[in-house]
């Protein structure tokens, strides 16, 4: 559409017709992608609107606002609570990666300040109990299992048993892989369910599945009451279109994305910034929420006087990396800023620009508290920088290259010098003294121009809202790498 220069029939036709061709490839049910063109047709009525109206806009919001109707079943699942006992069961196909994302939804809510723990009922696959046990310990999360029994039923109330005295607050149950074809397994499915009274049965989705989605996420809906969804493998080629089929089948929302196979590669699912992600618009809020995890309020009025200082050393570059790789997998924090991820953090690129960083972690760990803390540069003169070399095991090319980096931040956060300080020395409280002249002249040319210049950045200002504008630019002087 941007290439058009009249918005007419011809043209939203075309427009609609790519995007159905996008959703069927990604695997999402031929009907739903029909009744989608049509819903948006009734939107968009061009004859009906008024000139001058931007057309683009309202057809990105009506395509948008569809695309999150098809993911929003208008419920939402139950959400576990700290100190009341819990219990939560998985099902789902085999191979779809059940007992890992058991493990990796009891660490998030671990995180959390949960009491979690996880039963192994998977009497069915070999070396189930086995998975569970070594992802659990490496979580630090008990868990219970038994090689000897081979009622699964038992064994889930056994475990349940248990973990209640142990006064666990989130009892996960992982069960045996099992599709629409078996009908014993189904049986088996329904009595687990039966004796444990699960308050969640949550269905695992592979990504990956394509069009077969809909007809096994409504076998499942037939034999447990399925409340939640969760579409793993998106780190995949799949662009994950069944799950739009699952929440169709299921009534039922997905609660959370499985994006690879380590035990935090796991996000939160919400409807809006997960469209917006999708046609690469950012997500701000979800970005927001990352940096408020990572960064203790206690530390918020040091960094800020730092800001208004504007002094930037090697050691404040040290705590913001750290609190960096905190957030979790670095391509997933550049998705969520609007444009950034495809150029500044090429696509399959993520680790070297995470390894980038620890290794400039290394080689400041080789420097002394002087060199940390100075402001100077003359101060880092050749012996030091061979030394350090040495002393971290790297090139005395890679401590310049650190080096460069340090000073091109440095730079950036100079132009912060001068800022006007909230009283109460919140960082939230500071979005408000930011003044859109001061964001352009401390944001690197490349990335105001992916933004869109100042009119995109003023755009995402108000997206924002008064959120935390400060830590969002110490985030963004560590994107530039």
């Amino acid at each position: 559409m941007s290439n058009a220069t009249v918005i007419d029939e011809k043209v939203l036709g075309e427009c609609l017709n790519e995007i159905s061709r996008a959703l069927l490839q990604s695997d999402v049910q031929f009907k739903m992608v029909r009744d989608m063109q049509t819903n948006i047709r009734k939107i968009v009525n061009l004859e009906t609107l008024a000139a001058g109206t931007n057309k683009r806009r309202i057809i990105q919001q009506a395509v948008f606002s569809e695309l999150c109707n098809m993911l929003d079943p208008g419920k939402a699942a139950f959400v576990p609570k700290k100190g009341k006992s819990s219990v939560v069961m998985f099902v789902g196909l085999q191979g779809s990666g059940k007992t890992t994302t058991c493990t990796k939804y009891a660490y998030y809510h671990q995180r959390k300040g949960f009491k979690p723990s996880l039963v192994c009922a998977d009497t069915f696959r070999a070396g189930a109990f086995d998975q569970l046990k070594q992802n659990a310990t490496k979580a630090k999360i008990p868990f219970y299992g038994s090689y000897m029994e081979s009622d699964p039923v038992k064994i889930a109330v056994e475990g349940l048993e248990r973990f209640r005295k142990e006064n666990s607050d989130l009892i996960i149950i992982d069960t045996s892989g099992r599709h629409k074809q078996e009908a014993a397994l189904f049986e088996e499915m329904r009595q687990v369910a039966e004796a444990t009274k699960p308050d969640l049965v949550i269905f695992v989705m592979d990504g990956s599945i394509g069009q077969a989605a809909f007809d096994q996420a409504q076998a499942f809906k037939q034999s447990a009451a399925v409340g939640a969804v969760i579409v793993t493998k998106m780190d995949g080629h799949a662009k994950g279109g069944g799950a739009l089929s699952a929440v169709a089948a299921t009534k039922s929302p997905v609660i959370f994305i499985g994006t690879g196979e380590h035990i935090d590669e796991f996000e939160v699912f919400d409807v809006k910034p997960f469209v917006s992600r999708l046609l690469g618009m950012g997500d701000i809020g979800g970005l927001m929420d990352k940096i408020q995890d990572v960064m203790p309020a206690d530390q918020q009025p040091e960094l800020l006087a730092k800001l208004a200082e504007g002094t930037f050393t090697l050691r404040l570059l040290y705590e913001q990396f750290q609190n960096l790789l905190k957030m979790g997998p670095i391509g997933q924090v550049f998705s969520m800023l609007p444009g950034f991820s495809s150029e500044l953090m090429p696509k399959g690129h993520e680790k070297e620009g995470q390894a980038k960083i620890k290794r400039y972690m290394t080689i400041m760990d080789s420097m002394t508290d002087a060199e940390l803390d100075s402001t100077n540069p003359k101060l880092m003169t050749e012996s030091r920088v061979i030394r350090i070399a040495r002393g971290s095991g790297r090139q005395v090319r890679d401590v310049m290259d650190m080096l460069e980096e340090y000073k091109r931040l440095a730079k950036m956060w100079s132009k912060m010098k001068g800022l006007k300080m909230p009283k109460n020395g919140k960082m939230s409280d500071l979005s408000q003294n930011l003044n859109i002249q001061q964001m352009t002249k401390a944001l690197p040319p490349q990335v105001l121009k992916q933004m869109g210049g100042m009119g995109g950045l003023q755009a995402l200002m108000k997206q924002m809202g008064g959120k935390d504008m400060s830590k969002m630019l110490s985030g963004m002087g560590m994107g530039g790498d």
